[in-house]
């Protein structure tokens, strides 16, 4: 299994306009093959802090995914987005493979 954490700092008047549009997120990914999971996490300390937990069944559907052209427009709508603010946040991305469960 092969695990994704892509880490945003939100303000804190916008956490909950995340929060939202995750939770009305298109579900296209949830298609791809070897896609296992989708989880919204947020910090409890931090709570502008928000993590999109991804679960694959393996490196390579991930890979694959991030190559193909869903992956493409769903990202080059994230940039369009009218909140400027939003827009401009980049990700902290860090990628897992399960070595014992």
């Amino acid at each position: 299994m092969y695990i994704v954490h892509s880490i945003v700092v939100v303000p804190d008047n916008k956490i909950q306009e995340v929060i939202s549009l995750y939770q009305k997120r298109s579900r296209s990914v949830d298609r791809e093959e070897g896609f296992k999971s989708f989880k919204l996490l947020q910090n409890e300390v931090r709570k502008g802090e928000l993590t999109v937990q991804m679960e694959w069944e393996s490196e390579e559907h991930y890979f694959k995914w991030i190559r193909s052209d869903n992956f493409k427009q769903i990202h080059e709508l994230e940039k369009k987005y009218p909140d400027y603010e939003l827009a401009s946040i980049k990700p902290i991305v860090q990628r897992f493979k399960v070595v014992a469960t």
